[in-house]
């Protein structure tokens, strides 16, 4: 394979050299010399475990490695970094590598940011420091159900099986278990690798009903209670829409459709794989809340939601309302940023449908809020989440939880190639070629998911420390300060409007645009647009 062509052929022309200088003279030992080094790197790349990019392209790494080093500008020949394609600069994911191995993220010098320059955001620190014992911090989730879930504040955000491959599977569950946090599944089922280690898990349900199908694709109340009362299941998430493709559904590409995956999801092999991008178990709101009701009961009991993507405010406030008029609570809801990632989806879905996390989040949680409802239902949010201050960030906007998949892919190995979709990933993450996943040392790779999730809560617990505060929990808007312009500062708190508890009860509207202009118009029986929104699009088409 060309992968292995620069070792190959340093085998090859050592060999050659080796018989060019007996055959006459010495005078060929350079080559000896020069290839032999060659080879025995290649030979030391192939038999290490540390690195799945050295043992699947030996020799051709350090290439990579080298140019990395000398900056974006000659990195940009070898692999798309650090430019406008990448969602992650090299200074985020060397802070991913640095906590998955356990090396120190001390820097010298300064910041790497101006605190000058607008959307400058920081935290700001007490005169009297809190002094916290454990940074296990932990949400109580789906209290009021017969088997309620301690939930670490930082979890694995949904990749399914198919989209990554097995090793990749077996490495981010075995991580979640050593570091007590809980691993969600994605739309794709709970495959065996999900199993292995018996780390916790999130079975996440999408509109193709992967693992609780019957045979005409339609959810099946039998199959999904056979795999969700298996005590390595801790709640079931319904998935209405994900960042990255919202009103889409998932797409895994034909290539990656293996035999295994065909058999794991119930679809054909070699053929794309094409979620619907509605359910069919239900179809309006008061549906979705009677389906989570019914998933948590054949469950056993335990905590069920939702996930979603914010798109028309209307929507969301139709659910909301349906679960004011109808008491059907779901136990938590995940809200999925437009920014979030995903391993294949059209160009305009990724860059240009959806609204940003912080804004959904503000809007999910608002709405709870101002309907009395924000404590007894449990908000996770996703979303370009890396770093303990991006987890203290999102917690001040409204979440209780946070969950990332690019940070955890990151700590396996991942080096943004940008080729998840081709079945190509050079580092065994994002591909079903067993030729390349293979290659991944699970062993390895969990110890450095476990250590990615230990030393950003650690630099969380910290965070907060410095803060004076004691649990995340306590954080709120005023806690974070953002640069608006060159010369003003507001607090998140100032930035955004936030709801007071029942504001929206008794028939009241807040003075906030989204809420003036479509939450008196919202029905909960329906996601159809209201009334003036179908009157403004007949006026444009007639």
């Amino acid at each position: 394979m060309s992968r292995y062509a620069a070792y190959a052929a340093s085998l090859a022309l050592t060999l050659l050299c080796l018989l060019l200088a007996w055959r006459f003279g010495a005078a060929w030992g350079w080559g000896v010399l020069v290839f032999g080094a060659f080879a025995v790197l290649g030979s030391v790349d192939l038999l290490q475990r540390r690195s799945t990019l050295r043992r699947n392209y030996p020799i051709l790494a350090h290439f990579r490695y080298g140019l990395e080093a000398i900056g974006p500008e000659m990195r940009q020949y070898f692999i798309q970094s650090d430019t406008a394609e990448v969602p992650f600069s090299r200074e985020q994911r060397a802070l991913v590598y640095q906590r998955a191995k356990g090396v120190s993220d001390v820097r010298p010098f300064g910041s790497l940011h101006d605190p000058y320059a607008v959307d400058y955001e920081w935290i700001n620190h007490s005169l009297a420091p809190a002094a916290i014992a454990s940074a296990d911090f932990r949400i109580a989730i789906g209290e009021a159900c017969a088997q309620p879930y301690p939930a670490s504040v930082f979890n694995i955000s949904a990749m399914s099986f198919g989209a990554l491959s097995a090793a990749a599977i077996r490495a981010l569950n075995a991580g979640a278990a050593r570091g007590g946090f809980y691993h969600d599944t994605g739309e794709g089922a709970i495959s065996p690798y999900h199993r292995e280690a018996g780390g916790d898990l999130v079975w996440e349900i999408g509109s193709g009903y992967f693992g609780c199908r019957d045979e005409d694709g339609r959810f099946s109340e039998e199959r999904f209670a056979a795999q969700a009362r298996d005590p390595q299941v801790k709640m079931v998430e319904v998935k209405l829409s994900q960042g990255a493709k919202p009103g889409h559904g998932g797409v895994l590409p034909a290539a990656k459709v293996s035999a295994e995956i065909a058999a794991t999801r119930g679809v054909p092999p070699g053929v794309d794989c094409v979620s619907p991008a509605a359910h069919s178990a239900f179809s309006d709101p008061r549906g979705l809340l009677r389906f989570v009701a019914r998933l948590r009961a054949l469950s056993g009991g335990k905590p069920a939601g939702f996930k979603l993507a914010i798109g028309h405010p209307w929507e969301w406030f139709a659910i909301a309302k349906a679960m004011h008029e109808t008491g059907e609570l779901p136990d938590f809801i995940v809200v999925d940023g437009a920014e979030g990632g995903t391993g294949a989806a059209p160009a305009e879905f990724i860059d240009h449908v959806g609204l940003p996390m912080h804004e959904a989040l503000l809007l999910v949680h608002n709405t709870l809020v101002g309907l009395g409802l924000r404590e007894r239902i449990r908000l996770g949010a996703a979303g370009k989440i890396v770093s303990a201050f991006d987890i203290a960030r999102t917690l001040a906007l409204g979440a209780d939880w946070c969950n990332a998949a690019r940070g955890f892919m990151f700590a396996l190995g991942c080096i943004q190639s940008l080729s998840c979709h081709t079945d190509r990933c050079p580092t065994g993450v994002a591909t079903q070629d067993p030729a390349r996943w293979k290659r991944l040392d699970v062993a390895d790779k969990a110890a450095r998911v476990a250590a990615f999730h230990r030393n950003t809560l650690l630099a969380l617990r910290d965070l907060l420390a410095a803060a004076g505060l004691e649990h995340p929990r306590e954080l709120g808007p005023e806690h974070i300060l953002r640069r608006v312009s060159p010369t003003e500062i507001r607090s998140l708190a100032a930035l955004y409007r936030f709801l007071e508890p029942g504001e929206l009860l008794g028939g009241r509207v807040p003075e906030h645009a989204v809420f003036q202009a479509f939450w008196p118009l919202a029905a909960s029986d329906s996601f159809a647009p209201p009334e003036r929104v179908r009157a403004l699009r007949a006026r444009k088409t007639a």
